[in-house]
């Protein structure tokens, strides 16, 4: 009996797929489900499987071939097993049709028109999947990239439930992976991570909202030391191989490959163009974006209970800015001095007290260290520590309804400021709600027109903070010099009437607003050296903008131009038939 064949001409330029369908119109079919493995050998070679499920319409013709995209040229079909339904596919040949990637013959077991059927392949040892690893790491990183096989749009339809995973090789730490947001992917970007009882380290991206003709990229990293180094691919690697099962190629195939060589060139240098541009706007948009993706995951209800410090986290404020409301916190509580501000130099108490919290002990201890590049590592990796116990926190609550819920507080701390009736009562209510009138985005200008104006009475921490505030302060003019003392924590006074001094208020608020930009320039320096060394680890970067192209190839020779750049591997494509 003739096979039906579905024709599918799939050309992989850079990182699309142009199709080109046959007449075989009466091929329909979806595909509700998919489950895609890659894993990475010990000895850098990748096994790659799948399990494709297939729901043929009624009034189609059989599904008697397969056609999978391989992700580049360097397998062989004598590792390459496969099965529909758990009966062993006995024809597998390199495609016709899709360059690289492999045909697998039904026959008998076709999948015939209203039925299901499940086709599962294992491909292993395929070579040259390893790039160099582009990212700031504190030892050389492997990388690669992958996109899942997909079908022709003329044919497949309907949504998939589609799961993609990523071993990597033994021996690895659970901090040591690393993830690229996924292209195109209609689920989350941060996959699930986990460990396998054998110890691999694994990624999982799954969403059931995924269909079968779409390109997904997904790409992931991991220490270079364990693969052997001679697997990891630095230069081109064009491929020659005429490959078994394909057409002849002709003069006419032969300009075909030539032009599209050239146009792979043309787009390439597009792409480049175009990426540097996309990438310059993205990293200045994500400067401060130092939270995980997942935290955004709409839970339910408000988290209360957090501290300003972590508002702050969950507002992405600015680095330096969350540091100096930890400064501020740890004087109020007397756990440090300042000692000196240009550099910060602080003495702390011993011993500290209770109530501090841990990323306070922290940032306190960073500054027991005398060497300015290790206690900025040191305040980095606070930072990350904070971010990880903010996103912990925030498992399974609303991120919208709880920054709302934080924005208002901070509304209502600068009702209770700006409302106060006496300069005593407005300086009391901002000491009590100074964290959190600092998250306000109009914070420096705010403080400057509240007490900007006339003098202040000074916090009973001031001469905590300022080293110089004995030579600056002036008796009150209020009462001939004698005021109401102190008001403690509680809002009663401490007892006894004293000489209460005061600062020019413009000076106060001045101090207050310039230990944030002083922060940055006199303690972590480079701010957004800082805040990149802290996002990497937390959110960590989208893959370079330059990917890996595959080489568009029709007939029996192949293009040139090929697939070559760090941190990439060729893209996978399919055709189903």
């Amino acid at each position: 009996m003739k096979k039906r064949i579905i024709s599918i001409l799939v050309l992989i330029l850079m990182l699309g797929g142009i199709f080109t369908t046959a007449s075989a119109q009466t091929y329909r079919f979806s595909v509700p489900k998919t489950d895609v493995l890659l894993a990475i050998n010990a000895d850098g070679t990748a096994t790659l499987e799948y399990f494709i499920t297939f729901s043929n319409d009624p009034g189609a013709d059989p599904i008697d071939y397969v056609d999978i995209g391989m992700p580049n040229s360097s397998y062989r079909l004598s590792n390459i097993v496969a099965d529909v339904d758990g009966v062993e596919i006995k024809e597998i040949v390199n495609s016709p049709y899709v360059t690289p990637g492999v045909a697998l013959g039904l026959g008998d077991n076709a999948i015939q028109p209203g039925q299901t059927g499940t086709v599962h392949m294992v491909a292993y040892n395929i070579e040259d999947m390893l790039f160099p690893g582009t990212g700031e790491e504190k030892e050389p990183y492997a990388s690669f990239q992958f996109m899942p096989n997909y079908f022709d749009s003329s044919f497949a339809k309907g949504k998939t439930d589609l799961k993609v995973t990523f071993f990597f090789p033994p021996n690895m730490t659970e901090d040591e992976p690393r993830w690229y947001p996924p292209q195109g992917w209609p689920g989350e970007s941060e996959p699930f991570s986990g460990k396998e009882d054998n110890g691999l380290m694994y990624y999982e991206w799954n969403s059931p909202d995924a269909d079968s003709h779409s390109q997904y990229t997904f790409g992931a990293a991991f220490p270079a030391r364990l693969v052997p180094e001679k697997v990891i691919v630095t230069e081109p690697t064009p491929d020659y191989s005429g490959g078994s099962g394909t057409t002849g190629g002709g003069s006419f195939s032969n300009f075909f490959e030539n032009f599209c060589c050239f146009g792979s060139i043309i787009g390439f240098i597009g792409v480049m163009i175009w990426g540097s541009i996309a990438a310059n706007k993205a990293a200045k948009k994500a400067k401060m974006a130092y939270l995980p993706p997942k935290i955004a995951i709409e839970g339910h209800g408000v988290k209360r209970g957090l501290t300003a410090v972590e508002a702050a986290i969950l507002m992405e404020t600015p680095m330096e800015k969350v540091m100096t409301m930890m400064l501020f916190s740890c004087i109020k509580k007397n756990a440090a001095t300042v000692i000196s501000k240009e550099p910060l130099k602080l003495e702390l108490t011993d011993p500290l007290p209770a109530e501090l919290q841990d990323y306070e002990k922290e940032f306190l201890q960073a500054f027991m260290i005398a060497d300015q590049r290790t206690r900025t590592k040191e305040l980095q990796a606070m930072m990350v520590n904070l971010v990880k116990s903010v996103t912990q926190k925030m498992k399974g609550f609303s991120l919208k309804e709880t920054k709302e819920y934080y924005q208002d507080i901070i509304r209502r701390a600068w009702e209770q400021v700006e409302t106060a009736e006496t300069p005593e009562v407005k300086m009391q209510r901002f000491d009590d709600y100074m964290g959190w009138t600092m998250l306000d985005k109009e914070f420096d200008d705010r403080t400057q027109r509240t007490f900007g104006a006339g003098p202040v009475f000074v916090p009973i921490w001031w001469g905590r903070y300022d080293p110089g505030y004995g030579s600056t302060i002036s008796p009150s003019t209020s009462g001939g010099g004698q005021v109401a003392a102190p008001v403690s924590s509680a809002g009663k006074p401490s007892g006894g009437t004293v000489s209460m001094p005061t600062l020019p208020g413009s000076a106060f608020a001045g101090s207050i607003v310039g230990s944030i930009q002083g922060f940055a320039s006199g303690v972590v320096g480079d701010i957004q050296g800082f805040t990149s060394g802290i996002t990497r680890i937390t959110n960590p970067p989208p893959p370079p903008s330059t990917y890996r192209s595959g080489g568009g190839r029709s007939g029996g020779s192949s293009c040139a131009c090929a697939c070559a750049c760090a941190g990439c591997a060729c893209a996978c494509a399919g055709g189903g038939r």
